[in-house]
């Protein structure tokens, strides 16, 4: 019975190890959404800011108290009568109510509306920072792992020409500077495997902290994320002008300073209160045993000096409302130049991307038609294979960084004009 038990746990834990593996981008991009920790924590700020809005409207509303005191009097008297002790209590309720203020109650509102919307972007702002982060880790470890592969083929087919370059030699038919070529070319391409193996142990290390776990064995190249990309470069940065998360912060963040400049001004303002308190007081006095009062007060400020300190603040807001919208207008010109820059990478990396292919194509061809040709001894060189299994090798890396790059670029341009979501990757549907 235990060793069934214990089957069964070893069953349940692999499986869940597996699938706590990420194979494709779409499973990497959804764990580094659900499970980034600065992501999570903007998250939580979120929530806390949904509560001070909540809490923003208190300005409006009437506060009630609720108070009383108990305590102990001893008179004692110098003329002939009897000393008095008596033990005063009061039981009191206050309610107050503000029934002017100026805007600046309904200022601090709208301000704190601003706020919650502030950390609404900054929060979209932060799972576009993620989630681009974790299509580079993944597609980092995607090429260096496939840099590895490529050299390993390189490297089994050097050692087979070096076997079979000393059976040549042995033949006559090279000589040994043909050889030596080979030799040489094999232990540069075992440098070169050396390198992409450091670099991906990095891009091991890499993908861990931003996904969270490690790369499955069975990790692949599937691409399953739909972007629904602009279709020129005109609506991207029509798309960004009301999208991007940077340009929205700056906009909010110009709104608020106006709402400053009213909230300074209501310090100068009026205000006027109305309040209501009952109170119940027993054992008063000697003379007094009961009572009850009411008191219904309204009452009227007007701070006309306080040092002036109220008018250096609104001198402040004034100026600080100045530099927002400098720093929108600056905000609106720096994505524009992101959106036009991810906008022609996209298109560049699309076109290098083809070109490559063709090459890669041709390079096979022609590698395989110059090593037929050597191994049926015919003009053709030791030094003529070497460059162009060279050229093919390197034609194959940069497929693979090109078609790398690419994915990026797009990843790039839906994060310029601010797409680069969950809702509109459509990460939670498998």
């Amino acid at each position: 019975m235990k060793k069934n038990i214990t089957i069964l746990l070893s069953l349940f834990f692999l499986i869940n190890f597996t699938e706590l593996n990420a194979n494709s981008l779409k499973e990497s991009l959804n764990l580094a959404y659900q499970n980034n920790n600065k992501l999570n924590a903007e998250r939580a700020n979120l929530r806390a800011t949904r509560a001070e809005q909540e809490g923003s409207l208190s300005e409006f509303k009437p506060s009630i108290t609720i108070s009383g005191y108990v305590s102990e009097q001893d008179n004692t008297k110098t003329t002939g009568t009897k000393d008095t002790n008596i033990g005063p209590t009061e039981q009191s309720i206050l309610i107050e109510q503000k029934i002017f203020q100026s805007f600046g109650g309904l200022a601090k509102v709208k301000k704190e509306k601003f706020n919650y919307n502030l950390s609404k972007f900054k929060l979209k702002k932060v799972e576009q920072e993620t989630l681009l982060a974790a299509a580079k880790a993944h597609t980092d470890y995607l090429l260096n792992e496939k840099k590895v592969q490529i050299n390993n083929i390189n490297i089994d087919l050097l050692e087979r020409q070096i076997d079979s370059d000393k059976n040549r030699l042995e033949r006559g038919e090279i000589n040994l500077t043909d050889l030596a070529q080979s030799e040489a070319s094999l232990a540069g391409a075992r440098a070169k495997l050396i390198a992409a193996q450091n670099d991906l142990i990095t891009s091991k290390a890499n993908f861990e902290n931003i996904i969270g776990i490690s790369p499955s064995k069975d990790f692949n190249s599937e691409n399953s994320v739909i972007f629904n990309l602009p279709k020129n470069l005109a609506e991207s940065i029509k798309i960004s002008e009301h999208e991007n998360p940077d340009i929205k912060i700056a906009q909010l963040e110009y709104e608020k300073s106006q709402q400053d400049i009213i909230i300074a001004r209501s310090d100068l303002s009026p205000s006027a209160t109305l309040s209501y308190k009952l109170s119940e007081q027993e054992d008063v006095s000697s003379t007094v045993k009961d009572r009850t009062q009411q008191t219904l007060k309204a009452t009227a400020t007007w701070p006309l000096y306080s040092g002036g300190s109220n008018y250096s603040n609104l001198k402040k807001a004034k100026e600080l409302k100045g530099q927002k919208e400098l720093l929108l207008e600056d905000n609106k010109k720096i994505i524009k130049t992101k959106v036009v820059n991810a906008w022609s990478s996209f298109q560049s990396n699309k076109s290098v991307l083809n070109s490559i292919r063709s090459q890669v194509r041709a390079a096979e061809i022609a590698n395989e038609g110059i090593t037929q040709e050597y191994e049926t001894g015919s003009s053709r060189t030791t030094l003529e294979v070497i460059q162009s299994r060279t050229i093919l090798l390197e034609s194959r890396i940069n497929l693979a960084t090109s078609e790398r790059d690419y994915l990026i670029s797009q990843f790039d341009l839906l994060a310029s004009i601010g797409r680069l979501t969950a809702g509109h990757l459509d990460l939670n549907s498998n």
